[in-house]
């Protein structure tokens, strides 16, 4: 089913970016690219991701074969760990305090 999530292809596929996509898609076969562009028809519709996939469906289609590529390669980099992330007193900074002669931006604040 083109809109359940969990059955899509490529893992993480809603975080890949359009730049990286060609290469995720690389190793899959005409009928998991169909199945990627249906679920985003039905969900982004994104002009730029659409366009890509459809290039890549009728490349497929017409002859051209899926490499051997990784598609988990092509995650996207990301600063923060899946495990959490949030902040702590540990990984929180200073408190900060208002200048004593008010903030110029707020104008409930004496100046």
């Amino acid at each position: 089913m083109a809109g359940a999530h969990e059955n899509l292809p490529l893992p993480d596929y809603d975080h890949v970016t359009v730049g990286a996509l060609p290469a995720a898609i690389a190793s899959l076969t005409a009928d998991e690219v169909a199945q990627l562009l249906d679920y985003e028809r039905m969900h982004g519709d994104r002009l730029p991701v659409t366009t890509v996939l459809e290039h890549r469906l009728e490349a497929l289609r017409g002859g051209a074969t899926p490499s051997g590529g990784d598609p988990a390669a092509a995650r996207p980099e990301t600063n923060v760990a899946h495990g959490g992330g949030g902040v702590s007193p540990a990984t929180s900074g200073p408190p900060i305090n208002p200048p004593s002669q008010g903030v110029p931006t707020n104008p409930a604040q004496p100046r």
